[in-house]
Parts: structure tokens; C-alpha cells; sequence
């Protein structure tokens, strides 16, 4: 057991697929927190904690069945010479309903008004944390299958699983809280659903988007929105200075 702690390899092996699930994680977060904002105010930490704590068990549960793991990438049936996998079916679904929340979520918050609710009054708490736990399955499914294809250590891979799941739990009240309070960034992150959404349903067509390119361009739009909230922040202080100025007898 200490050789085991102490071999460099186990701990490169952790921050590497720990790193890994994070990242893939981002997606998994913006749906977290636009899923969770149809709630009243008072439900939604705790659906966020129940859904990613279920979703980490079947995680883990997914871990524990290697063999049929690796068995979703091999072909179930072939459409003119297109070979179709539980992974490719999976994937597409996931990816289908992503482009339909984004695009549903769109519009409620365009017609319905600015509010969390999107007009419609607040969703059923189950079908919240089904949501979060059927979507962060789909999430995980591509990070999984890359986990098993880096290392054979079930303990290490289940190790990186919970971090990330524990970053994700710790992340997700202050990302949702920021993403309400601002329309434009709410907007964005129902853009970056619609894209990954797009990228799902390409991998399930077998045209592979590297998430690289996905993550760069959300982080383009997030660096000149965080830009235009800055010069907003700026104009609002000095309005407001001016204002007590005006007043001061």
C-alpha cells in the first residue's frame, strides 16, 4: 500500500485524469447552473448537490464494468456501411437534447422575461435532478472511455472522478448565482450549450470537434464579456458619483 502512494506514476496518473475531468466538466457546469435556475431559490443547492451526488455513483458504477465500458464503442448495427455504437447513440441524444433545451431556454428567456423561470413558473424539483443526472452521464461518457484508455487503475480513475465531482459541487452555487444575475452572460452560456450540443451530435456522426477549439471560442466570448461588465461597472460608479454630487447641496 505505501509503495502504491509513493510510486510517482499513480499521482501523474490522478492530476492528469483529475485535470481531464475537470475540464470536461465546464459543459456539465453551465448546464448545472441554467438546469437548476428553473427551481424557486431555496431548492436549488440541494438539487445541484443531489444531482452531482447521484451522477458520481453512477460514475463509479460505470468504472466498476470495465468490460462493458469498452464494449459501448463496438458497433451494434451498420446503416450503409456507418457503423452505430451505444456510445454514437448516446452521444447524439445527449447532443439533440442539449440543442433543444439551449434553443427552448433561448426563447423563454427572449418572450418570457428576465426572471430565473423564464415566465413559465418553476420546474418540478425531481425532474431537475433527473435532468442533471441523465446530462451529466452524457457529459461523462467521453472522459470515462478516455480514462479507461490512460490507465488500468480503477482506484485512481475513481479518485479523479469524486475531485472533479467535488470541484463541480463547490463551483456551481457561485457560477450559477453569476450566470442569473446577468442576461448577456446567461445568453452565452445557452450559446455555449447550443455548441456543444452541435460538437455531441458531430461525434456521434463520427466527425470528431476538438473540445479545444469549443473551449476557445467560449473563452473568447467570456473575455470580451467580462470586458463590456467591466466598462458597465465603471459607467454605473461614475453615475453614481455624479449623482451624489448633483445632490450635495
Amino acid at each position: 500500500m505505501i509503495e502504491y502512494l509513493t510510486n510517482p506514476e499513480t499521482w501523474a496518473a490522478l492530476a492528469t485524469l483529475t485535470v481531464l475531468e475537470v475540464v470536461l466538466g465546464i459543459d456539465n457546469l453551465v448546464f448545472l447552473a441554467i438546469t437548476s435556475a428553473k427551481l424557486p431559490p431555496h431548492q436549488q443547492d440541494s438539487a445541484r448537490r443531489i444531482g452531482l451526488s447521484m451522477a458520481l455513483i453512477m460514475r463509479v458504477g460505470l468504472l466498476t464494468t470495465l468490460t462493458w465500458i469498452a464494449a459501448l464503442t463496438e458497433p451494434v448495427f451498420t446503416v450503409d456501411e456507418f457503423a452505430v455504437s451505444w456510445r454514437d447513440i448516446v452521444l447524439g441524444l445527449g447532443g439533440l437534447y442539449l440543442l433543444y433545451k439551449g434553443v427552448t431556454e433561448i426563447h423563454d428567456t427572449v418572450e418570457g422575461g428576465d426572471g430565473p423561470s423564464g415566465g413559465r413558473g418553476h420546474a418540478k424539483y425531481s425532474v431537475v435532478i433527473v435532468q442533471i443526472m441523465i446530462l451529466d452521464l452524457v457529459f461523462s461518457l467521453d472522459s470515462i472511455i478516455t480514462a479507461v484508455g490512460m490507465t488500468n487503475n480503477l482506484p485512481v480513475m475513481i479518485a479523479a472522478i469524486v475531485i472533479a465531482i467535488l470541484t463541480m459541487m463547490f463551483a456551481a452555487a457561485p457560477v450559477s448565482n453569476f450566470i442569473n444575475r446577468h442576461l448577456t452572460v446567461k445568453m452565452l452560456a445557452l450559446a455555449f450549450l447550443i455548441l456543444v450540443g452541435t460538437a455531441l451530435i458531430a461525434d456521434a456522426a463520427h466527425f470528431h470537434i476538438p473540445r479545444g477549439y469549443l473551449y476557445a471560442a467560449i473563452a473568447f466570448s467570456i473575455a470580451v464579456e467580462a470586458l463590456n461588465l467591466w466598462v458597465k461597472s465603471k459607467h454605473d460608479r461614475r453615475a453614481a458619483t455624479d449623482t451624489v454630487e448633483v445632490d450635495k447641496p
